[in-house]
């Protein structure tokens, strides 16, 4: 899936949490349906069938509760995405990444091959609709994660090139799938955010400290010998740079990728380099912009839900501008578009109890005229307006509330993008009062059920305000749009 990814190490956010989030977005031609559930461990199959590749893989008994935000149509499999299990390990899966064709050569995908010709079947490979399900209940650290998810693509393979992040309270990973078989992981550094839009991203890694104590870069067993057999190493000093060696060199990256790790990276360090001009270090065409950043101030929440729902507002690339060339809005692919599907960010707080230290933010559709609201990860149930997400389109959820907003407020916006903006703010605001009040609650409640009750109390009334706010938006940008339809007319009834 084309998605966009931000992970935020512990020393570089407000409060100290580590933080990850992404942008879920659909394939062209089609928007999917998507919920906020948990899974409970016997709902968790013992033997995992996956609907697109149709392998089989065998899971570890004793599964744990995890959170997910899966399809809700059935028929294309669980596309689990992101969650938190009982541990308090995050995820997020998967960011399509890209490649190119010396490693795809030389470690072909593994593509599912249906029975033809009097030939059997071929299972494919594990992706993105299977592997939070294969990996995040039976994880109990980032780290193992790691290790559990590239055990996995060594033994099955994989039928496309993916970013995976794990998050615990200390440590963030991020995952890179490498051709059919091979993958590499580094460990976020504490003082850094990481930008991901699509591309095979890591430009450095260890291989010795991967080969030898581990503490910030693992990778496949073979990995060395893989690159000295197929000359997959470009470097001119011996230096190994995963993105050249192993991923795109495309024109199209510099339309679909590049520009959206420009942008974010110039929201974040707005002074360490020159972003714009004839002289500028970075441009949107750049292909060595940097995989990490330390940020010129600690990143907020509220930061991260704006650069994930960007369009690139105060250049001549915003779709939505008044002012420039306008030859160059909608020049690059926006990171706020009309197919997110759902944006997700995971944040593990320092200095709360575990039971209520993790926040999940969501939000659905499109991030430009959408809202991101908190809930407790260690819960039985998730609110009704969450979960009753279907095919049907309906005001009674929050995906498909949020889908029509957006779509009224993008064709009605210069009247619509204020009750879009107030909506956010009102949202912004009082997810943090509701934040504030109860975690106030948690601090002096000790008993376990009371606690596990209060949780879900809470996440049922930031459900209950998002609805009523999102109701009330829907009414407004509803009415602004009604107003611009082609048979308008001013006189009134005599």
């Amino acid at each position: 899936m084309p998605c966009t990814t931000i992970l935020v190490g512990k020393k570089a956010s407000y409060d100290g949490s580590t933080m990850i989030a992404r942008n879920d977005d659909s394939s062209a031609g089609r928007f999917t349906p998507k919920k906020f559930v948990v899974v409970h461990p016997d709902e968790q199959p013992r033997i995992y069938q996956s609907v697109i590749s149709h392998v089989r893989v065998e899971l570890p008994d004793n599964p744990m509760r995890y959170t997910a935000v899966p399809n809700a149509v059935e028929g294309e499999g669980i596309w689990a995405a992101s969650g938190v299990n009982e541990a308090g390990v995050g995820m997020t899966a998967t960011e399509t990444i890209t490649s190119n064709p010396r490693v795809l050569g030389a470690d072909p995908l593994v593509v599912y091959q249906p029975a033809e010709n009097g030939k059997e079947e071929v299972p494919g490979g594990i992706g993105e609709e299977d592997i939070v399900c294969l990996v995040l209940p039976y994880i109990h650290s980032a780290r193992e994660g790691v290790k559990r998810l590239g055990s996995l693509l060594e033994q099955y393979g994989t039928y496309e090139m993916n970013g995976i992040a794990f998050q615990d309270h200390e440590e963030i990973w991020w995952l890179e799938t490498i051709g059919g078989h091979h993958w590499i992981a580094k460990r976020v550094p504490d003082d850094v955010y990481v930008v991901m839009p699509n591309q095979l991203g890591i430009d450095s890694f260890d291989l010795e400290d991967a080969f030898s104590e581990q503490k910030s870069h693992m990778c496949s067993a073979d990995l060395k010998e893989f690159i000295d057999a197929h000359h997959l190493d470009l470097s001119q000093d011996g230096v190994l740079n995963p993105r050249d060696a192993f991923g795109s060199h495309d024109d199209s990256d510099h339309v679909y990728n590049t520009p959206r790790a420009w942008f974010m990276e110039r929201y974040f360090n707005p002074n360490t380099c020159k972003w714009d001009g004839p002289d500028a270090r970075y441009t949107p065409v750049s292909d060595d912009i940097p995989w990490c950043m330390v940020p010129e101030k600690k990143i907020t929440v509220e930061d991260v839900k704006y650069v994930l729902s960007s369009h690139y507002q105060g250049t001549a690339y915003d779709p939505y501008a008044s002012y420039g060339d306008r030859s160059m809005r909608g020049a690059y692919r926006s990171i706020g578009i009309n197919r997110n599907d759902f944006c997700a960010l995971i944040q593990m707080r320092p200095e709360k109890s575990a039971d209520c230290s993790t926040i999940e933010w969501l939000a659905f559709a499109s991030n430009a005229f959408n809202v991101l609201a908190p809930f407790y990860a260690d819960v039985e149930e998730t609110p009704e307006y969450l979960a009753n997400t279907t095919k049907e389109v309906s005001t009674d959820n929050f995906y498909w509330t949020s889908r029509m907003i957006a779509a009224m407020a993008d064709a009605s916006y210069s009247k619509s993008l204020i009750h879009v903006e107030r909506c956010q703010e009102h949202v912004a605001a009082k997810s943090h009062e509701l934040l504030n009040r109860y975690d106030a609650l948690l601090e002096k409640e000790t008993d376990g059920a009371a606690r596990k009750a209060l949780r879900q109390e809470a996440n049922r009334a930031v459900a209950d305000m998002v609805k009523k706010e999102l109701s009330g938006t829907l009414n407004k940008v509803l009415y602004e749009l009604s107003g611009q339809m082609k048979n308008a007319y001013s006189r009134s009834d005599a």
